[in-house]
């Protein structure tokens, strides 16, 4: 049965894009406003809203929406998705690219979870039932490591270690251009970007974020790099590069030339979670875990050497 809300816009929404307003009011995923919006739901001052429209002072906000179905986990067989470790507290995967690592609203493709549930895996924390064992994420577009885990007692220092930055993790990213200097650091805030609701930026009121890099190789057109976070903020490696001018080879929603990845046949951004290093969350031992590029990206980097 559809819902419906009416009600005055907030002093502190005034100037805020409706999607974003709508999440913030209703509590809804930003995705899930803009499906909303998007199928007329939205209406302020009796005129249909879009998206990106601006709230003024003073008006009436009319929202109609059907409740969401609640995430649930689908079990799915994903060949690629490879298992790298398992054991009664852990298991990594190697995700392949456009996974999702957990269901949520708007999301109507795969998940880590569900692949990992479709092989027999039974995940037992306490954590949000359609994030179970959930202790860091990689983006859609995004190839390579990922814990998830078992048990409650790995789930619960597993997330504290991810928090007090006790995991090594390292990625690889193609990006355009010669990368000059070829090692350094970028201390930038993060935020969400002014003008998108869907992406962030380097901001002066962000979250402090910490990116290191080291060059690994020079092509004609790009710079392969090793990238080692200090934090973890979404999208960090993708938002501080394009801040550099050196967008990710194919990372089209933070500026990458689209001619390139066309050329290299690639259709999402260049990057794999290469290396986690870490004390087991039960154990003590130290394990360290490394991903082979995905086929995608191996396949882009031949091409790349010949063109």
């Amino acid at each position: 049965m559809p819902q419906h809300r009416s009600l005055p816009v907030p002093d502190g929404l005034v100037g805020e894009r409706v999607d974003v307003a709508v999440a913030k009011l209703l509590g809804f995923s930003r995705t899930f406003a803009g499906d909303v919006i998007e199928r007329g739901g939205v209406v302020v001052d009796g005129r249909v809203a879009i998206k990106s429209d601006r709230l003024s002072a003073d008006v009436l906000l009319s929202i109609e929406w059907d409740d969401p179905r609640a995430p649930e986990i689908v079990p799915v067989v994903i060949a690629d998705m490879q298992i790298v470790y398992d054991d009664d507290d852990i298991v990594i995967v190697s995700k392949p690219p456009f996974l999702a690592a957990h269901p949520s609203l708007g999301w109507e493709g795969d998940t880590v979870l569900g692949a990992l549930a479709g092989a027999g895996y039974r995940i037992a924390t306490s954590g949000p039932p359609e994030r179970q064992g959930i202790v860091h994420r990689l983006d859609v577009g995004t190839s390579g490591l990922m814990i998830v885990a078992k048990s409650e007692i790995a789930y619960s220092v597993m997330k504290r270690k991810f928090k007090d930055r006790e995991v090594f993790k390292e990625y690889h990213a193609l990006v355009q251009g010669e990368m000059v200097p070829p090692s350094g650091t970028i201390d930038a805030a993060i935020g969400r970007h002014p003008g998108s609701a869907w992406k962030f930026a380097v901001t002066h009121d962000g979250r402090n974020a910490v990116t290191h890099f080291d060059t690994l190789a020079n092509y004609p057109t790009a710079t392969l790099l090793s990238v080692g976070l200090e934090t973890g903020r979404t999208h960090q490696i993708r938002v501080h590069m394009a801040a550099q001018r050196h967008p990710l080879v194919g990372d089209s929603l933070y500026g990458a030339d689209p001619t390139i990845a066309k050329r290299l046949e690639l259709t999402r951004q260049w990057l794999h979670a290469v290396r986690l290093r870490f004390d087991h969350p039960t154990t003590g031992d130290e394990l360290e875990i490394t991903s082979d590029y995905a086929p995608d990206l191996v396949h882009s980097l031949e091409l790349l050497a010949t063109r």
